[in-house]
């Protein structure tokens, strides 16, 4: 009997250890393990960092853009069918392969990252300054083509020269662009910018036990008051009163109704009578025909009738 209380005992003892032994076993840190904070600093400076672009991605997107040469300069042009501009040129080439970039130059000088123009690889965008003397504006941009370290950089763009226009290749070095070069841009495999690209990452890191913070409170909504509600069968009419419409009277009425206005008044119509039969009289007293030349003759002058003197 003694002994089976021995073993007992023991037993007690022993998950009495495992209960205070564990917990504070896993409080401590094992050795030579980062602290907690600088594994979230850690994952944002990896997301910061720009991921490299597949080999085969830059390739294609080079050789796409070389399949444009000869396609003339139209402006605003976005289609190989009407012609492109130089943003449009860009915007084309790499919206086939799902990079989105803006259709206006000056908005390119801020797409992706800037990379030193010694480091340019194929598929990054140069960005030139306008042609205007002392321009400091981006007003032209292309597609580069040249390998890693290969000079001159040559690039591939949409050109509104007068000589030859339309998608041509020129290069950096030696030319009219060497002196307009402003910037090496590079979209492909460049971490989008801004707070929202890292939440994820920092988010799924924050999931482990050791980095989870507590949630903050969420405040529930207001329920709607009961004075908004609107009774729309208290505020319709039942009956919608008809609108007057005045209607055009008929062309017969109207020239009726004229006709009726212009009736002369039974004076009017008496003085009208009296005038035309005093013209009747007028005209039956004057003498007409031989008789008015007899009457003529009549009434000539007595100087005329009489016989000169003779001398």
């Amino acid at each position: 009997m003694r002994s089976i209380w021995l073993i007992f005992g023991c037993l007690l003892l022993v998950l009495l250890g495992l209960r205070f032994w564990l917990p504070r076993r896993a409080a401590k840190p094992a050795a030579g393990s980062a602290p907690t904070a600088p594994a979230v600093v850690l994952v944002a400076q990896h997301l910061a960092s720009p991921r490299p672009a597949p080999t085969g991605q830059r390739d294609s997107i080079v050789r796409f853009a070389l399949r444009q040469v000869g396609t003339p300069y139209t402006w605003a042009g976005t289609s190989p069918l009407t012609g492109f501009d130089c943003s449009g040129f860009i915007t084309y080439v790499f919206g086939r392969f799902g990079v989105p970039t803006p259709h206006a130059t000056a908005l390119l000088i801020g797409a992706g990252q800037a990379v030193p123009r010694a480091q340019a690889q194929p598929g990054d965008i140069v960005v030139f300054n306008g042609t205007a003397e002392g321009s400091t504006t981006p007003g032209h941009a292309g597609i580069v083509i040249s390998a890693l370290g290969e000079t001159p950089l040559r690039f591939v763009h949409a050109s509104s020269a007068r000589r030859e226009s339309g998608v041509k290749i020129s290069q950096v070095e030696n030319s009219g662009y060497e002196r307009r070069f402003m910037q090496v841009r590079r979209v492909l495999g460049a971490s989008p910018a801004g707070p929202a690209a890292t939440t994820p990452r920092i988010a799924a890191a924050s999931s482990r036990p050791e980095l989870a913070r507590p949630p903050a409170p969420v405040t529930s909504l207001p329920a709607a008051s009961p004075k908004v509600k609107v009774d729309l069968a208290a505020t319709l009419p039942a009956r919608v009163a008809p609108v007057p419409v005045r209607l055009r009277p008929h062309a017969r009425a109207t020239a009726k109704a004229t006709a009726t206005r212009k009736r002369p008044t039974p004076a009017r119509h008496a003085a009208a009578q009296k005038l035309v039969s005093s013209k009747k009289t007028t005209a039956k007293k004057q003498p007409t025909g031989q008789k008015a030349l007899k009457a003529a003759a009549q009434t000539k002058p007595a100087h005329h009738s009489a016989k000169p003197k003779t001398r």
